[in-house]
């Protein structure tokens, strides 16, 4: 019962800490992990116990596919270089480095052991990076690479993760073939994911409910994560491509759905937040506590590992920046601004928690896991100068370096493509049997109705007409119009979407407010 009322505790605290940020402009999983770790120094606190095994299962689907519906294919399919340089590349050069430094340091490592830590250190969160950067007004396309780079980057740390520790287990080396393990693991994650997304299209069709319809996204990352590690492939690609081909499934028809669906997995995506920082907190108290006075000793290889840890993104940053001087390239950094916006927000958060906690007590033989204590302590100490220091700080440095942005491009491409499915619906309306032999008054209804789709696209407002009103402007004409437009606009964008020179994320917006307004369409 103490465990339970803990959770709740936990899932009520974030409704508060989103609450404070909000009024002091800070992250709430920054507040929530501070609070958790202040909360835990109270006497007679509670301990909340979770096999290690449990939390990626746990924590990952749900997060993975609450970041993963705000991307489509188009990101992947044109900008699919740069993902693999900052979600894999990175990821492993990270770990090297990380590795080699341990291994240097720690007295009877081991490289197996290193290499884990390595692993542990190396992949940033998606969901803390979102949650400080949509704060700071930070320029979309940075948020983009982020998010990019967080959806991929814990399946490659996790195959290394694992490899390593089985061999440190096992008292041989790190082969060769984790790189092949990752390749097979990858391909058969995305034949998960797809069977998935097509499972979900045929509920889609067959379920009348859009309750259930909406229900069974709640099951779908668990499901999609948990078949996929069975058949030995990666979970985290799995929940990635599942989320993206139920984009790709998506009918115009089933706006209402959509709509009930995002504001569903935005508590969703809340509270489990909330929750997964809040075990994180309550860990590092577990780590102070065990190992007591011992830990002072370990701080100078835990800082030599942050500072590494900062480093290595800066640099790696750098070299991408300046190969992408002379090209566009809308996913890499392109100036040294950029290059240390994007360092300060290489923020580590759930899956180096996990796979710290997964560490194993002791070897095949019964003897200690080899440095167990120091990788704990150096894992937190990552996570805290990642997380904590730029969570914090990130406010400042935007206004230091004049990055934030107001808006003002992303409005500009949402009025051109807001322009672009009014024209559409024009067009598809003038080609229609519909629009033969009205009288001039209708003709001059349906024209007023296009310039008001075009202003909802722009600006988000949706107008809501007296009952009177909307009866005396006559209800079939004004469902049938809309309807033919709406359908027309909507392939409009999604055509758009795929369009090499289109921010997705702008079309995602005006697809918003097209499936909004389907909602409101005239009784």
């Amino acid at each position: 019962m103490d465990q339970l009322a803990l959770i709740i505790g936990l899932l009520l605290a974030t409704v508060v800490a989103v609450g404070l940020g909000d009024r002091l402009k800070l992250p709430y999983p920054v507040l929530m992990l501070l609070l958790a770790v202040a909360l835990t120094f109270i006497p007679g606190f509670p301990d909340l116990e979770i096999a290690p095994e449990l939390i990626l299962p746990i924590f990952l689907p749900p997060l993975l596919f609450a970041t993963a519906q705000r991307s489509s294919w188009a990101v992947f399919r044109v900008r699919w270089r740069t993902l693999l340089l900052m979600a894999v590349a990175l990821v492993v050069i990270t770990t090297a480095v990380v590795a080699g430094a341990a291994w240097l340091m720690i007295p009877g490592i081991g490289v197996p052991a290193a290499i884990a830590l390595g692993a542990m250190v190396a992949p940033p969160d998606p969901v803390a990076v979102e949650s400080v950067a949509g704060r700071v007004h930070m320029p979309r396309r940075l948020i983009t690479v982020l998010q990019s780079e967080g959806l991929f980057n814990d399946a490659a740390a996790i195959v290394i993760f694992q490899a390593a520790v089985a061999a440190a287990v096992g008292g041989t080396r790190v082969q060769a073939d984790v790189v092949l393990q990752f390749l097979v693991g990858a391909a058969l994650a995305v034949l998960v994911g797809i069977a998935m997304g097509w499972l979900i299209a045929l509920v889609t069709r067959l379920v009348t409910s859009m309750v259930a319809r909406s229900a069974v996204t709640l099951v779908v990352p668990f499901a999609a994560y948990i078949l996929a590690e069975e058949v030995h492939a990666s979970g985290v690609i799995a929940v990635v491509v599942t989320a993206l081909e139920m984009q790709r499934h998506a009918r115009p028809q089933d706006a209402a759905e959509r709509v009930t669906r995002t504001a569903f997995w935005d508590v969703v995506e809340l509270l489990v937040t909330g929750l997964a920082f809040g075990l994180v907190g309550l860990e590092i108290r577990h780590v102070v506590r065990d190992e007591g006075t011992e830990i002072f000793g370990m701080i100078g290889v835990a800082v030599v590992v942050c500072v590494l840890v900062f480093a290595v993104r800066f640099l790696w940053l750098g070299v991408l920046a300046l190969g992408a001087r002379n090209r566009r390239n809308l996913l890499q950094p392109t100036s040294l601004k950029e290059v240390l916006i994007l360092t300060w927000c290489g923020m580590r958060g759930l899956a180096t928690l996990a796979l710290a906690l997964a560490l194993p007590l002791t070897l095949a033989d019964g003897t200690p896991f080899p440095g167990r204590d120091y990788l704990l302590v150096i894992a937190c100490a990552v996570l805290l100068a990642t997380l904590v220091l730029p969570g914090l700080t990130l406010p400042w440095l935007m206004r230091f370096l004049k990055a934030s942005e107001d808006g003002t491009a992303e409005r500009d491409a949402v009025r051109l493509l807001a322009t672009r499915a009014q024209a559409a619906a024009v067009a598809a309306l003038k080609q229609h049997d519909l629009m033969t032999d009205l009288p001039p008054e209708k003709v001059a209804l349906v024209r007023d109705r296009m310039r008001r789709l075009h202003a909802e696209l722009t600006d988000g407002s949706l107008r809501n007409e007296p009952l009177a009103e909307k009866r005396q402007r006559g209800r079939e004409l004004a469902i049938a119009v809309q309807t033919i437009a709406l359908d027309a606009a909507r392939q409009e964008v999604v055509a758009a979407r795929n369009e090499p020179d289109m921010d997705p994320e702008v079309a995602d917006r005006v697809l918003r407010q097209l499936d909004l307004r389907t909602m409101v369409m005239p009784e």
